[in-house]
């Protein structure tokens, strides 16, 4: 079993940064994929990032590409997203993901966070 816990979340004006953090439990997921997905009200899940645990591959949502920034540290067990030039369609529950596969989809997910907050202030 994989445990997930993110932070970083919070209220941020439009134009800035934020940075989240996704730390793994359990077991290592140095081999697995990690990445986000958010949520809006009344919307689908969406896919932001994920990156490969083979070899760092990293693939982005069309709404967050050149934005976002995903890496990872096998040593912390913990994934990043780096979170640029936000906007107000960025506000949500972000949430992270470990799979097999870096190209995630939602309903394939093995394992999940409970997600945290991103509110963009315009």
């Amino acid at each position: 079993q994989v445990q997930l816990v993110e932070s970083g979340g919070g209220v941020v004006q439009a134009g800035g940064s934020l940075r989240l953090s996704c730390v793994a439990s359990g077991r290592t997921v140095s081999g697995d994929a990690m990445g986000w997905f958010r949520q809006a009200p009344g919307r689908e899940r969406e896919f932001v990032a994920g990156i490969s645990g083979i070899n760092d591959s990293a693939y982005y949502g069309r709404s967050v590409k050149d934005r976002f920034t995903i890496s990872r540290d096998n040593a912390k067990n913990t994934a990043y997203l780096q979170m640029s030039n936000l906007t107000a369609e960025d506000t949500a529950v972000y949430y992270c993901a470990v799979d097999r596969v870096p190209t995630m989809m939602a309903h394939q997910v093995q394992y999940w966070g409970p997600g945290t907050q991103v509110t963009v202030s315009s």
